[in-house]
């Protein structure tokens, strides 16, 4: 749990930092560039390359080109769109996803899943209700997106870490993690990045420091590790606790004009789909 914990404090702190001093400012896909490859130098150092087992390697680079490769490139792009409160509001959906995939893993289908990603798209609608337009659209779907290959990316590891034990720590076979986002965010810089759009003050430098070095390095081998060691309801929770600390953070320090009437309902009304969603698990407990 303190894991989960301490990351959560450096997500929450984290959605601001790239909201107000990257987006709109240094291109989305240098700056996911940047966060991995810094975190690939811490990690790629430590990682032991022999008697590591070859699906364990597969597994790992895929989870990495989930998990942040194709999350973060989603992320950023959204913060276009987006601000930072919408952005971090519409990350709560996160654990309808994790039920969605646990659900496919499980050969289960849960109708419950269905009904609560409407009822998310209506709370996101009352967020914006009167400046809806196919951006905002464009942006919530890419945040769904990033809410399901970050989902994806956790579910995976938990499994892949219980299918291939080893005495080896978590640091020692956690570089092939970064090896796999690299081969998103590479293409996807020299694909569609803009060479003239990097960053030029060192407050942007020092923010990519950070979140390179503490938020994508430290942030995620500690969550990946921590969410091996607690159930699913525990992590559903964690899951979700960056948002009302990471709004707290971005509205008492750079957001202070938002209205906050409609973040409140638009947001009631997110977090009730993920109660829904929870229905479906519930309900057979109660039947026997």
């Amino acid at each position: 749990m303190g894991y989960l914990l301490f990351v959560t404090l450096i997500q929450a702190f984290s959605f601001s930092l790239i909201g107000e001093y990257l987006a709109g400012h240094v291109d989305s896909y240098f700056a996911v560039l940047v966060r991995v490859v810094l975190a690939g130098l811490v990690f790629i150092p430590l990682t032991r390359w022999r008697s590591v087992e070859p699906a364990f390697m597969r597994g790992m680079l895929l989870i990495g080109a989930l998990q942040f490769g194709v999350t973060y490139v989603c992320l950023y792009l959204s913060f276009r769109v987006l601000t930072v409160p919408e952005v971090l509001l519409f990350t709560i959906l996160t654990p309808l996803h994790v039920t969605l995939i646990e659900d496919a893993l499980s050969r289960r289908f849960n109708p419950w899943a269905l009904i609560a990603a409407l009822v998310a798209v209506a709370g996101a609608a009352v967020i914006r209700f009167d400046r809806i337009n196919p951006d905002f659209f464009m942006g919530f779907l890419l945040l769904q997106l990033a809410n399901f290959t970050y989902a994806a990316g956790q579910v995976l590891y938990k499994h892949l870490v219980a299918r291939h034990p080893s005495d080896l720590p978590h640091y020692r076979r956690f570089g092939y993690f970064y090896l796999g986002a690299l081969a998103v965010a590479l293409p996807a810089f020299l694909l569609f990045g803009k060479q003239n759009f990097l960053p030029e003050a060192p407050l942007q430098w020092g923010v990519l420091l950070f979140l390179g070095l503490v938020s994508t390095a430290l942030g995620l081998y500690w969550w990946n590790k921590g969410a091996c060691l607690v159930n699913g309801g525990t992590l559903a929770v964690m899951n979700n606790l960056h948002v009302p600390v990471g709004l707290l953070i971005n509205l008492l320090i750079w957001n202070q004009d938002e209205e906050l009437g409609r973040l409140f309902l638009g947001g009631s009304v997110i977090l009730m789909a993920v109660w829904i969603s929870r229905l479906g698990i519930r309900q057979p407990a109660v039947a026997h």
